[in-house]
C-alpha cells in the first residue's frame, strides 16, 4: 500500500495496462513524456488538436483488435466530436449484433471549483449517461481511479471515464499489484445509521468533512460513492437509504436531468426503498448558470460543505 496523487494513480494503470497488452495504445493532444519514454510514438501518438478525428481513429481502431485509450483532456473537448461520440460509439456495438468488440476508453477532465471560468468547468457526465451504450466512471479515491481505469481499458465496450479537477492532486492508499476495481460496484466509504448521502467525485470529500463535523452532534451519516454511473449500482443505493430512512445527494452539476435526479429516481421508484423513507430526499447541486470565472461567484455557484450540512438537517 502506497500513498499517491490521483494523478500518479492513472499513470500507473496506463503503464500496467500497456505493458500487460500490447494492444493498449494511446491518443492524445497532449504530450505524456512517462508514457512516450517508455513506449514510443508507435502506441503514443501525440496528435493534432482534431477531436473528432482522434475519437473517430480511436474507435476505428477499437474494432480493428487494439485497445484504445483516447485522451480529450478536458470534456470541454468532446464537444467538437460528438457526431463520433453520439451516432459512433454508444451504438456501434449493438448495430454490429455484437459480433465485434469496441474496447475503447475515453479519458477527459471534468467540473470547476478552480476558476477556469465556464467553458472549461463543466460537469456534463448526464449527458453522456443518456447515451445507451457508453459505461460511465466518476471516481473520488486514487485508489478507485487506477482500480477503474485499468477495468475500463480491459473492458469490451466504450466507456467513458471522467476525471475531476479538484482531485488531481489528492493523495490516498493504493494497494500494490493488479489493483483493479469492478465497473458498476459503489463503495460506501463512512457506514452511518441515521442519513445517506451520495457524493459525486469531489463531493464525496466534502461529504465525509461533513460527517466527522456532524458526529460531534452525535448524527451518523453513511458516506456512499457510486464511482460508477453507468451502470449505476442501484441495489447499493437502496440499501444504504433502507438502513438510513433518509437521502441527500451531493452532484457538481445543475440540478436539472443530472447524475443526482437518476440516483432520487432510482430510490424512490422501488417500492421498499420508498416506503422506508422517513423524510423527502434532498439534492444538492450547482445553480444552473454557466460556471463563474469569479471565485466569489464561482464559490456562490457550486455546492459546499455548509449547503450539504443544511441539505441534512432538513432531512433530520
Amino acid at each position: 500500500m502506497r500513498e499517491i496523487t490521483v494523478t500518479q494513480a492513472l499513470e500507473e494503470a496506463m503503464i500496467e495496462e500497456m505493458e500487460r497488452d500490447e494492444r493498449v495504445i494511446t491518443f492524445a493532444t497532449g504530450r505524456a513524456p512517462a508514457l512516450e519514454n517508455k513506449f514510443g510514438d508507435r502506441r503514443v501518438r501525440f496528435t493534432p488538436i482534431s477531436e473528432a478525428a482522434f475519437t473517430g481513429i480511436g474507435l476505428g481502431a477499437a474494432g480493428s483488435g487494439f485497445r484504445p485509450v483516447v485522451n480529450w483532456g478536458m470534456v470541454t473537448f468532446s464537444f467538437v466530436a460528438m457526431d463520433q461520440i453520439v451516432n459512433q460509439a454508444s451504438k456501434i456495438r449493438y448495430m454490429f449484433g455484437g459480433q465485434a468488440d469496441f474496447p475503447v476508453t475515453f479519458r477527459c477532465t471534468t467540473g470547476g471549483g478552480i476558476q477556469l471560468a465556464a467553458q472549461h468547468s463543466q460537469s456534463p457526465y448526464s449527458m453522456f449517461m443518456h447515451l445507451a451504450g457508453l459505461k460511465i466512471i466518476l471516481p473520488s479515491t486514487p485508489a478507485d481511479a487506477k482500480g477503474l481505469l485499468k477495468s475500463a481499458i480491459r473492458d469490451n465496450n466504450p466507456v467513458v471515464f471522467f476525471e475531476c479537477s479538484r482531485l488531481a492532486g489528492v493523495t490516498g492508499p493504493v494497494p500494490d499489484g493488479d489493483h483493479t476495481v469492478p465497473i458498476g460496484v459503489a463503495d460506501v466509504k463512512r457506514a452511518g445509521r441515521d442519513v445517506t448521502v451520495v457524493g459525486l467525485a469531489y463531493y464525496v470529500r466534502e461529504a465525509l468533512a461533513v460527517a466527522d463535523s456532524l458526529a460531534k452532534d452525535g448524527i451518523s451519516i453513511e458516506v456512499l460513492d457510486p464511482r460508477t454511473l453507468v451502470p449505476m449500482d442501484a441495489a447499493a443505493i437502496r440499501a444504504s437509504v433502507r438502513r438510513t430512512g433518509r437521502l441527500v445527494v451531493v452532484d457538481e452539476a445543475p440540478a436539472t436531468c443530472s447524475a443526482a435526479s437518476e440516483i432520487i429516481a432510482l430510490v424512490t421508484e422501488d417500492p421498499q426503498t420508498f416506503g422506508a423513507l422517513k423524510a423527502p430526499v434532498q439534492r444538492v447541486c450547482a445553480a444552473p448558470v454557466p460556471v463563474p470565472y469569479s471565485p466569489t461567484l464561482e464559490q456562490a455557484a457550486l455546492p459546499d460543505r455548509g449547503r450539504i450540512e443544511a441539505a441534512i438537517r432538513r432531512v433530520l
